[in-house]
Parts: C-alpha cells; structure tokens; sequence
C-alpha cells in the first residue's frame, strides 16, 4: 500500500509499512515540510480505506518524514496554475479529500497514533486532533492559520478544536491564529501527550505496540462508542453501548480476558 505522485518527487508521495500488526504511514515530502498535494490525500483515503477492511492489522501509526509533521494541504501548489477553478471546486472536491481523511481517522475501528516533530498545521493540525492519541514532541507547533490566510476552518477544526481544548481556547487558535506548543497542547487536552525530542520515536512505539497487543474488536466498539456519545444523550450513548457489549462478548479476546482474569495473569489476546 504505497502511493507515488505522478507530478515528480516535488509531489511528495505517502507511504504504508507493515511492522506485524501495526501500519505504519509516512507522510513523504520534507522538501514542503509534508504539505499534502492532491494526489498524496488521494494516497491517504485510499490507504486508510483498504486498512480499515484489513484483518490482520491491530494498529496504524502515522508521523511525517525529515523535521515537520505535516504543513497543511498545499494551497499554493493548487494555486499556481494561474487559471480561476470553476464555482463550487472546493464544495465538490475538499469532502471526498480531506475532510474525507479526517472522517476515516476518527471513524476506522483501528486505533490511531499520529507522532509529532515540528509543524502540525491546518489539515496536519488537525489530523493530529482527530487521531485517538497523538505524541508529540515538547517543541512542535499545532497552528490553525486559516483566518491568518484570509479564509475558515476545514477539515473539523471548528469541531474538534472546542470539544478538546473548551470554545475559549477554540477562539484564540481558530480566530486569532496562535500558535500552540506541544506542551501546551498536551496541556490544554488537544493531544494525549508531549514528551522531549529524543524520546518521541520510544513513546510512540510503545502506545503502539500497546495498543496492537489490546482486545482489536473491543477497542474498534469503544471507539465508535466514544464518537456516538460526542452528540447523543446519555440513555441514547447506553444503549448503543449495550449493542456494542453485545458484539464484544462474541469474540475470542472476551473470552480470553476472562481466562486471564481467573488464572491471574496478562491476556493473549488476538485481536478476534
């Protein structure tokens, strides 16, 4: 699962590993600090979409190549064609893109760690927030500059942004365009958590490996679950959490973790 540009290296390109039940995606294009071309968010929805149906993966990493996270989708590559794109291009194109990235991030049932050094903006912002737990490094800078450039948010940035981190603090990155450490980011409850440079890559690797050797079908329901209860009522979140115990009661690792839990000791579980 890799996919290559067709513009040259100057398009970037994103790339998929397997490191046994993990996928590890690479966002390629350092020369632009990881800006996303059309065709590299094309790569990600197609990538995430064939993960999301994969039974043999348990969990998906994803950090970006050289010193930076990711800068955003390339708006100035997309502008630079010196022709006026036809009315409604952005209402037609931007949902099967990357809004369609956010949604794939927020809605596969694998669980997601994005890995942060350096710029996380915009879109790569906000992937960062959507994913189920983002490391980051102390230093890096989550940034929203969309008003700062003279047009809105996208990609749930208007969402994600005052359900993580309150609508006061939502105002000052969206609306004022601050820049946000990721310390502070840590801090505020945007990302899970901020460590020191040389021990990003460790942190990371062990939420991974953690996270892959976990009950795979338990961990997919309660993360749909967590999404439900984002916008349902508490007795509408408690039945959709008794469908979800129901189907989690089938599978192997239920029973495993019981086994474990009378014999006292660490569950095998599968991923079944």
């Amino acid at each position: 699962m890799t996919g290559t540009a067709d513009g040259g290296v100057d398009d970037g390109s994103v790339t998929a590993t397997r490191d046994g039940a993990i996928l590890r995606i690479t966002l390629d294009r350092p020369s632009r600090r990881n800006s996303l071309s059309r065709t590299m968010i094309a790569d990600l929805v197609r990538i995430l979409t064939e993960a999301a149906t994969d039974d043999a993966l348990r969990a998906i990493g994803i950090r970006g190549a050289g010193t930076d996270f990711c800068t955003g989708a390339d708006w100035v590559a997309t502008n630079t064609s010196g022709q006026r794109p036809r009315t409604g291009d952005l209402v037609r194109r931007i949902p099967h893109g990357a809004h369609r990235v956010i949604e794939l991030i927020t809605g596969l049932h694998l669980p997601v760690v994005c890995t942060v050094r350096g710029y996380a903006v915009g879109l790569g912002c906000n992937l960062a927030l959507a994913a189920d737990f983002t490391v980051a490094d102390s230093e890096a800078t989550l940034w929203e500059p969309f008003l700062a450039r003279g047009f809105t948010p996208d990609s749930g940035a208007s969402w994600l942004l005052p359900r993580l981190a309150g609508v006061a603090r939502a105002r000052r990155m969206l609306l004022l365009g601050e820049q946000v450490s990721g310390a502070t980011a840590a801090d505020w409850g945007l990302i899970d958590s901020a460590v020191a440079g040389p021990d990003l890559d460790h942190v990371a690797d062990d939420l991974l490996n953690r996270l892959a050797a976990g009950p795979t079908v338990a961990i997919g329901l309660a993360k749909q679950s967590l999404a439900y209860a984002a916008h349902a009522t508490l007795p509408d979140t408690m039945n959709a959490e008794l469908a979800g115990l129901e189907l989690a009661c089938r599978t192997a690792d239920f029973k495993e973790g019981l086994a474990a839990f009378r014999d006292r000791r660490t569950p095998d579980f599968q991923g079944r």
